[in-house]
């Protein structure tokens, strides 16, 4: 860190010299202005002028007939997702079919990229949507409610062994996924630009919290679509006890799940705190569920699982919870 001393100027002015390697990278003129924004911590913290619009992160690939297109769409997802908005892909010759394919499924799925240039050898793919347009509190919101009708659907699926509507569940896993990936690019691109998160009214603090909520929520869905497999294979092989006895830690769960998204929305950090010593209840009632089915002769492997993931819910949802409560600190 470089020190420099403070110096007085007109009797009243306090002033202090710029670095000038500061001032050329940014090709900083006499005269032009400077904002200065006052930290939380204290620090301040200087850049240009605030109308100038942070320079977009841009990525670029070179491909191949030899590219696997798998491979290319992984990393076209980790550059999104690292906050990159601007892509570019290249190849020496016209570009092959699989690569194509590649980069319209890209687009198809992920929320915000589109392809604005294409030629026989070149793609640009520029990020369109503003962060400003799906804020995080809204992508958490819109996880949670898609990922508690998957848990919510593969129970009623098994109540009423509807094979199809568990196999919707098993295929909605990928709407959640797009949610995440579009929460962690955002979190990635206020990192590194302090004036957007000053725009949306969220510290980087803050992102990151939501980042993390994103994250459990993005778990949640996994065991809700992996619910939804077993739910397939346990499909007329439980009897009705049994599954009364799943549906009612199942709700027990979802019940943990609704209560910490709540909390967290009327910053309520007893209710927070509560949630979490609920979830021992849960736990007892999933494992006398396991027990029963190991020593009743019952299909045990597949409530085994299912109960699992009902128990997995829960535990991510006392996580949220545990973050709730960091959070409100936080804010208060």
């Amino acid at each position: 860190m470089e020190i420099r001393k403070v110096q007085i100027t007109g009797g009243s002015s306090y002033v202090i010299t710029l670095p000038k390697d500061w001032i050329k990278s940014l090709n900083i003129k006499k005269n032009d202005s400077l904002g200065l924004i006052v930290q939380k911590d204290g620090t301040l913290l200087v850049t240009p002028d605030k109308v100038i619009e942070k320079k977009r992160k841009q990525k670029e690939f070179i491909v191949d007939s030899d590219t696997d297109k798998t491979y290319l769409f992984r990393l076209l997802v980790g550059a999104y997702v690292m906050g990159y908005s601007d892509i570019a892909i290249k190849s020496k010759d016209t570009m092959p079919p699989q690569i194509r394919e590649s980069i319209r499924m890209f687009t198809q799925i992920a929320i915000g990229p589109e392809i604005v240039d294409e030629e026989s050898n070149l793609f640009v793919v520029k990020d369109l949507l503003s962060p400003m347009e799906m804020p995080f509190e809204k992508t958490v919101k819109r996880m949670y409610s898609l990922v508690e009708s998957m848990h919510r659907d593969a129970i009623k699926s098994l109540k009423s062994n509807n094979k199809e509507l568990a196999e919707n569940v098993v295929s909605r896993d990928f709407e959640v996924d797009r949610l995440y990936w579009l929460a962690t690019h955002q979190y990635n691109v206020i990192l590194t630009d302090i004036m957007l998160s000053k725009k949306m009214g969220l510290s980087q603090e803050e992102a990151s919290y939501f980042f993390l909520i994103s994250r459990i929520l993005e778990r949640i869905g996994d065991h809700a679509a992996i619910l939804g497999e077993n739910v397939i294979k346990a499909i007329n092989k439980l009897n009705t006890e049994i599954i009364n006895e799943i549906e009612s830690a199942s709700n027990l769960a979802l019940d943990i799940f609704a209560k910490s998204l709540e909390s967290h929305f009327k910053k309520d950090i007893k209710k927070a705190n509560e949630n979490i010593d609920a979830v021992e209840k849960l736990l007892e009632k999933c494992e006398k569920i396991n027990n029963k089915a190991l020593n009743f002769g019952i299909e045990a492997v597949p409530v085994v699982y299912i109960v699992e993931s009902i128990r997995r819910t829960g535990e991510y949802s006392g996580d949220i919870s545990e973050l709730t409560i960091n959070y409100l600190i936080l804010k208060n």
